[in-house]
């Protein structure tokens, strides 16, 4: 293929003809002498067949954070390279498609870094690297189709893990955490706990607490001990059907609820507590269960960076299914999903009555505050419009009452907030059954 610059060199020999008194044997020999020159080019550029591709660099990132991917290219071949190359990854890996240039002699290596700022979060691959390789003069190259570039590029994908804002209010949970480990511990035994150690009686500490036949063994007074529970089971169980594609403020809900699980995950295994999670639609779409708390948490947040809204319903009877198919362990199950009153009716509540009865379950939901606020008309200047928006958005509100007030009676846990306070008060909720030895 010939370049911009041969036709700029044939627009300027084409001078030539229109001067000669013979113009089309004039024209002949410009032509004749142009792909000469083009012939000599294109055998002089470099064989494609001789680069080598390799691939290094970051594999996961937070949303929000960037990333750098260094493509490494090689000359394996005898002859030197004049290289055009494009990296293109998917558009919301955030990369720049740059065109790059290189000179390569045989046997060097150069490295290409591409700075990556996705803006969604889940796998975001690199497509393909085309490559073209030009004469000393510039005038053709050579360049394969689409395929053996495809062949020839290096896999790479870019895990982007989703946002976490509520990381912010780790310190706070994990104080109110402390505090009540010293707390059940100087109280003594109560609900939620288990022997811990024996040591020696000190003034203040409950007489109830003393081990009358360790201290007969040791000859002096020597108290028991208690600690919270640990290795209870607590299970997320996330919704992806078509309400978590609702758009609360400018981001889906079920980013905010993968924001809540992330935070409530992190706060049980500090606790020493086993997570698990649970993904589903219309089929499972993310599964983690098993493994050490540290390793399974990182499998936790890889999980969830893949996971999208489907604009299906939710089939709760293949989730609660695949729950109850575990041991029957009692667990804090919770249930991240919108308190719309026909998929939580129709689907939800039927599976609801023998979850009950096996596990602590908490259904969690973000709420709009746009429909609060639509339900307000306005003080002065009301038209029909405004009414009937009005009594829509009023409407709605009173069947998510309606639904928070069914599943209360049936003894689950209803959280219902705005998304600035959402995730706080799931692991708020966590924490005081945690205290109270109800998981």
């Amino acid at each position: 293929m010939v370049t911009r610059r041969f036709a700029l060199l044939l627009a300027v020999g084409a001078v030539a003809p229109a001067l000669s008194p013979w113009p089309w044997f004039a024209a002949g020999v410009v032509l004749v002498l142009l792909a000469g020159v083009v012939a000599v080019d294109l055998t002089q550029a470099g064989p494609l067949d001789g680069v080598r591709l390799s691939r290094e660099g970051d594999t996961t990132v937070w949303l929000g954070g960037t990333a750098t991917v260094t493509l490494h290219v090689e000359n394996v071949s005898d002859r030197p390279m004049r290289l055009s190359l494009r990296d293109t990854w998917v558009p919301s890996a955030g990369s720049a498609h740059a065109e790059h240039r290189l000179s390569l002699e045989p046997g060097t290596r150069e490295s290409i870094a591409t700075v990556l700022t996705p803006t969604r979060h889940g796998d975001r691959p690199a497509v393909r690297v085309t490559l073209r390789s030009y004469g000393p003069l510039h005038l053709a190259y050579r360049q394969r189709r689409a395929a053996w570039n495809d062949a020839r590029t290096p896999k790479w994908v870019l895990r982007v893990l989703p946002p976490f804002p509520s990381r912010r209010l780790l310190p706070e949970k994990l104080a109110k955490l402390r505090v009540f480990d010293g707390a059940v511990v100087t109280r003594g035994r109560g609900q939620g706990t288990e022997f811990d150690n024996l040591r020696e009686y000190v003034i203040g500490d409950d007489v109830r607490s003393i081990d009358w036949r360790a201290s007969a063994r040791a000859q002096d007074v020597v108290v028991r001990t208690w600690r919270p529970e640990r290795d209870r089971r607590v299970l997320c169980l996330l919704d992806t059907g078509r309400t978590s594609a609702a758009r609360i403020g400018d981001e889906p809900r079920l980013d905010a609820a993968i924001d809540a699980a992330l935070l409530l995950s992190v706060l049980a295994t500090r606790a020493d507590d086993r997570v698990d999670l649970l993904a589903a639609d219309t089929a499972i779409r993310a599964k983690v269960e098993g493994g050490g708390h540290r390793t399974k948490l990182t499998r936790l947040i890889s999980a969830m960076a893949s996971l999208e809204p489907a604009l299906v319903e939710t089939d709760f009877g293949l989730a609660v299914a695949e729950l109850l198919r575990r041991d029957h362990k009692r667990a804090l199950v919770v249930i991240f999903t919108a308190l719309d009153a026909a998929p939580i009716i129709e689907g939800l509540l039927p599976m609801l009555h023998r979850l009950v009865t096996l596990h602590r379950v908490v259904v969690a939901s973000v709420r709009d505050p746009e429909t609060a606020r639509l339900a307000v008309l306005p003080e002065a200047g009301a038209s029909a419009d405004d009414v009937h928006v009005a009594a829509a958005a009023e409407l709605a509100l009173a069947e998510r009452d309606r639904v928070r007030a069914v599943l209360t009676q049936l003894g689950v846990i209803v959280v219902d907030e705005t998304r600035d306070l959402f995730a706080s008060k799931v692991a708020d909720v966590y924490l005081a059954l945690k205290a109270a030895g109800r998981l």
